[in-house]
């Protein structure tokens, strides 16, 4: 904030004028009774030289009184003006003394001195904030920029530099077209763009925000580098990928050669055994029953990796709970009533899921006999539909998303990994963890607020 200056003429003027008045007032105050007094002396028969001596005391005693009165309201207040000014530079360490009294002028010489403390503490809080932002902007891997309303470079930090090519030295003060951001300061706010820069080339996460300061409209510009957070996230994927197929290709493709390996030796032997047929039979068919499951599991991993867009309906969760219900015949499923809630989602995906989620429900309940109730709830951040058995339980739940994983025989690892990709395409959560009102657990999905009606 800017302060208007004030010349010292102005403000001994000001100051002046405020004591003449003050002056003036005592000796107004005090007229009458130094009236009062001098017609006594000029009346009463004494000599000349006593009368005169006598108004001249009268006379200076009035005005002494006057200046004392002037000189007592003054002070302080110049004391104030000196210890305002301080602050208004940014000087906190003047303190004005208090006196013994409890009256008015102390207590403002108190809330000064507290206005000065509370000043100090809070410049301290902003220079420290300030100087731990300098250097989180500083050290932070994102090139930040910040621009004036002309375009001129006002801020950069040390991944800008980089980005650009240019030290900071060099690049402050200059517009965003020499130094090649002129683009991205049009256009959309938020986009991802493929381009060359000065010191690097890739894909870029930019967003731009405004801002202002000293009244000014200024510009906040972010360009994050994709590229290799890309790289790696496609190198992990890659990996996982080539560990899982790796896993069942040896799984389905070792037995495979084993027995390729004996019918070999069994069709080689002279004479051949008695029931060689049966043994060719019984390995062709294993043979089969590997190619089957090796078909299957591709089929599974393709239907994982190309799950489609949702179409968004508006969807009854109610119909569709109770459908899922009906649909199990193995266990009766419980379906416990909730409010009235209309969803925008994917039909078929919705009920896949829903479906999933039963299923694995009702496997584990009927292991120990128990019950399986479905269900939702609104809350504060949308609604929940749940899936609740009573089995024995999740053991480690670390790997109960990772496509392909699974605790059960003849299980695909498909469906829990399905219904979070299904999920997380609405916008929503899944969550699978132990019941804490009973053994088994609870599967709960939920769409946030944007998705109802």
């Amino acid at each position: 904030m800017a302060y208007p200056e004030r010349t010292l003429a102005s403000r001994h003027k000001s100051h002046v004028g405020h004591e003449n008045r003050v002056f003036l007032l005592a000796l107004l105050s005090g007229a009458a009774a130094v009236l009062i007094v001098l017609l006594l002396v000029w009346l009463e028969p004494h000599e000349t030289r006593t009368r005169w001596t006598l108004t001249a005391i009268v006379v200076m005693c009035w005005l002494g009184f006057g200046l004392a009165v002037r000189s007592a309201v003054a002070r302080p207040l110049q004391t104030l003006a000196n210890m305002q000014a301080a602050l208004r530079e940014g000087d906190f360490s003047m303190r004005m003394r208090r006196g013994a009294s409890a009256d008015s002028l102390n207590e403002l010489i108190f809330e000064v001195n507290a206005l000065s403390d509370a000043m100090r503490h809070q410049r301290l809080g902003a220079m420290e904030a300030t100087a731990l932002l300098s250097k989180v902007v500083s050290e932070i891997e994102v090139a930040i920029f910040t621009f004036d309303e002309r375009h001129r470079l006002k801020l950069i930090n040390r991944a800008g530099e980089q980005l650009i090519g240019t030290p900071s030295e060099r690049a402050l003060g200059r517009t965003a077209a020499q130094l090649g951001l002129e683009d991205c300061l049009e256009g959309e706010s938020a986009r991802t763009i493929d381009r060359a820069f000065r010191g690097h080339s890739g894909r870029f996460g930019m967003r731009r925000s405004e801002f202002r300061q000293d009244g000014l409209p200024h510009q906040l510009l972010v360009i994050a580098d994709l590229s290799r957070a890309l790289r790696e996230e496609e190198r992990q994927a890659w990996q996982r990928l080539v560990r899982v197929l790796g896993h069942e290709l040896n799984n389905s493709l070792a037995p495979v050669q084993s027995i390729a390996d004996s019918l070999a030796k069994i069709m080689k032997r002279d004479p051949r055994p008695h029931d060689w047929e049966q043994d060719v039979e019984t390995g062709v068919r294993v043979i089969a029953e590997r190619a089957e499951a090796l078909s299957r599991f591709m089929r599974d991993y393709s239907r994982l990796a190309r799950l489609p867009k949702p179409q968004p309906r508006p969807v009854a969760v109610d119909n569709v709970v109770r459908r899922v219900a009906a649909l199990e015949k193995r266990l009766n499923v419980e379906v416990v009533p909730g409010p009235e809630v209309t969803l925008s989602v994917d039909p078929d995906q919705f009920d896949q899921l829903l479906i999933n989620l039963v299923k694995n429900a009702v496997d584990a309940s009927l292991e120990t006999s128990g019950k399986v109730t479905v269900g939702w709830e609104k809350n504060g951040l949308g609604v929940d539909v749940f899936v609740r058995d009573e089995g024995h339980g999740i053991m480690n739940s670390s790997n109960l998303f990772v496509p392909f994983f699974t605790t059960k025989p003849g299980g695909t690892g498909i469906g829990l990994a399905l219904s979070r990709q299904i999920v997380e395409a609405h916008g929503g959560l899944i969550t699978l963890e132990n019941r804490r009102d009973g053994h088994g657990c609870e599967a709960r999905v939920r769409l946030p607020l944007n998705q109802s009606a």
